[in-house]
């Protein structure tokens, strides 16, 4: 299955080694895929380039074995070389996510080929007219935000004056309808965050902490996928679930 074609962003995990309180990265991936996360981002600022290709192709290996494979997306945030490296090894590694100061999206577009996922952060300033007027063409989703402030992501949300700028419910709103492609949003989401979300037309939410940082992993990513079906059905939304 071309997991491009029937991308899913509605539960969305980024994670890391320095993000899980010194458990192993595959666990957290493991609780979050068999709670139903239907894409995983592999992101980190401190990891070097192999230990990167090894973590995406553990969690890669983790997603197999749960029967996900082409399901569940398997992303790696800024390092395109990662996913060539991982590629070039046989690793099932989906795309890349990408900000706006990192490689362009017609790069990834090239490298990765038509079948590959390629998100892009959606611009901090003048957040609205960007969506609105971005050329979209190899682009999957936006990944908008933050919400609240992030410690996992400190200059998530930084505007051109170094102000830290987070998002309102009805900003988000007013993204979503003017985005041509979905739109995830994260900085900071937890739990009660889901409902309201849900009402902004949002396709999804990312987060690293309130799975990654929970005391029980697999309890707090099955209670997120409950939450934001239920979510969705309350707002009258089709519940967004990969089969």
């Amino acid at each position: 299955m071309n997991v491009r074609e029937h991308l899913d962003i509605s539960s969305y995990l980024v994670v890391g080694p320095e993000n899980t309180n010194g458990r192993p990265v595959t666990d957290i991936v493991r609780a979050a895929v068999r709670a139903g996360f239907t894409c995983v981002q592999i992101r980190s600022k401190v990891a070097g380039a192999r230990e990167l290709i090894d973590l995406t192709s553990q969690a890669a290996d983790v997603i197999a074995e749960e029967g996900r494979t082409g399901r569940t997306a398997l992303v790696v945030d800024d390092r395109l070389d990662v996913v060539l490296a991982a590629r070039h090894r046989g690793v099932a590694v989906d795309g890349v996510h990408v900000g706006q100061s990192d490689i362009p999206v017609d790069v990834c577009r090239a490298e990765l080929g038509p079948d590959a996922v390629v998100g892009l952060s959606g611009r901090t300033h003048e957040l609205l007219d960007y969506i609105a007027t971005v050329d979209v063409t190899g682009i999957d989703y936006f990944g908008v935000g933050p919400l609240h402030r992030t410690e996992t992501k400190p200059d998530c949300g930084l505007d051109v004056d170094g102000t830290v700028i987070t998002r309102s419910l009805e900003e988000i709103t007013r993204v979503c309808a003017a985005s041509p492609i979905p739109v995830v949003v994260g900085g900071g989401v937890h739990l009660e965050d889901l409902a309201g979300l849900a009402r902004t037309g949002a396709d999804g939410y990312f987060l690293v902490s309130a799975v990654a940082g929970a005391t029980d992993p697999a309890a707090a990513a099955s209670a997120l996928v409950a939450e934001w079906r239920r979510s969705l059905a309350a707002a009258g939304r089709a519940t967004g679930t990969a089969s």
